[in-house]
């Protein structure tokens, strides 16, 4: 349908990629549980491994459900296609995997997931890769820590933990300056908040096991190419650019254009590195899709409300929420994300990481979990959970000091969600 008439987000969340199954007419996409798909003959085996012809062959590599999910958020996002894969940790390294090489290296935010800078800091090293991590807002730090041998700059689009939003245009300028692509991890924002494309983004990742699912029942990950960077430009990217080995010679952004990113990821990295999603996991991200829209707003609304409940509380210290007019990223929210600035936050409790502790074990609705972007509000305690690996001057950075808790504000009545941090703060700080 998307070359059709120009429909509005909330039919495209519902319908984009999806069509009646042709053998039963089922209006629902069906779970294609299946490993493997019979060829119609011998040449179309070969045509299909020679990657002469789109369509099915083994379900590491292409499955129809997961096929329908990977069209829905290229779409929502604006981009020329996309890759679906197992966790969100798995978008990250298919994202770099066609652009790195032994020796090569990426400039990172300093506000990043600490699983991620964990990713980056630690284990791309075994690929002999390599990470600088800067301060995003400071914008002569990133053109600074480019070099030679730097093959892409990446970032939250809102930043986890704290809900900072990042100025994408601006790092947008540095990576085409620097012939580099931008990569942006839009889980925490959703196509609904950002489209990072339409900011200068070359790439986008997602935990899809977040907002686009939101419900908490399964992991996945998706990698989406805008299709307008130019692999050719320079010889920094000899994957896409250079002949392929495994395919004859073929040079994937001579002959697909494009879509070479995103055919190499499934012929490559999906092939090699097996991250596969499977197509029960597609199948809920495809229901969860349907409400984006819908739960955004929500989420959105009750963040608000609630941030502004907690910055008023004298057991609060601080709270990092951009949608708050006192926050110094306010303006920037407004311009970048004018549905909202997402239902993702962090707040300082008075009595420091005790307090937080005994915050989170008081709480009856919010559950206590690693996780986000679920209908149900969670807290964590970054210091003490998933940022714990870090130094504490790490975990300054990322937001995530020790009297600090993060919330991702769910979709229940705001004022039970009140009531029960109200509850829980007395029995924190008493």
């Amino acid at each position: 349908m998307t070359d059709g008439p120009s429909y509005g987000f909330d039919t495209l969340q519902i319908h984009a990629g999806a069509r009646p199954d042709p053998a039963t007419g089922a209006r629902q996409t069906p779970i294609y549980q299946t490993t493997a798909y019979v060829f119609r003959d011998a040449d179309h085996a070969a045509a299909l491994f020679n990657l002469q012809e789109v369509g099915f062959i083994y379900s590491r590599l292409t499955n129809p459900t997961v096929a329908v999910l990977q069209e829905r958020i290229a779409t929502l996002e604006g981009g020329a296609g996309a890759v679906c894969c197992s966790s969100g940790h798995a978008a990250q390294i298919m994202a770099l995997f066609p652009l790195m090489q032994p020796g090569c290296n990426i400039v990172a935010s300093t506000r990043l997931y600490g699983g991620t800078i964990t990713q980056f800091a630690q284990t791309i090293k075994r690929f002999g890769w390599s990470a600088t991590f800067v301060d995003t807002d400071d914008l002569d730090a990133v053109a600074g820590a480019i070099d030679d041998n730097t093959r892409a700059v990446f970032c939250e689009s809102i930043c986890n933990p704290g809900g900072y939003v990042t100025d994408i245009r601006a790092l947008a300028d540095i990576t085409e300056a620097a012939q580099i692509p931008l990569i942006v991890d839009n889980t925490a924002a959703t196509p609904y908040l950002c489209r990072p494309f339409e900011h200068g983004a070359s790439l986008v990742v997602h935990s899809t096991t977040k907002y686009l699912t939101g419900n908490g029942t399964v992991t996945g990950g998706c990698v989406v190419d805008s299709g307008t960077f130019d692999w050719s430009a320079t010889d920094k990217f000899p994957s896409l650019s250079q002949p392929e080995p495994a395919y004859h010679g073929l040079k994937f952004h001579e002959t697909f254009g494009p879509l070479a990113f995103t055919f190499h990821g499934i012929a490559i990295g999906l092939r090699d590195l097996g991250m596969t999603m499977n197509p029960q996991a597609a199948h809920y991200t495809l229901m969860g899709t349907e409400t984006l829209s819908l739960r955004m707003q929500r989420h959105v609304e009750n963040a608000e409300k609630l941030a502004a409940w907690l910055e008023a509380d004298d057991r609060v210290d601080y709270v990092t929420y951009a949608g708050l007019p006192s926050s110094p990223y306010y303006e920037r929210a407004k311009a970048q994300y004018p549905k909202g600035a997402g239902g993702l936050f962090t707040f300082a409790v008075k009595g420091g990481y005790d307090a937080c502790v005994k915050l989170v074990n008081a709480l009856e609705i919010f559950s206590h979990v690693a996780n986000l972007g679920d209908a149900r509000s969670l807290i964590i305690h970054a210091a003490s959970t998933t940022h714990r690996q870090l130094t504490p001057e790490q975990q300054e950075a990322a937001g995530a000091g020790p009297n600090v808790v993060r919330l991702s504000v769910g979709i229940e009545n705001i004022e039970d969600l009140i009531g029960d941090l109200d509850q829980a703060l007395a029995q924190a700080c008493s």
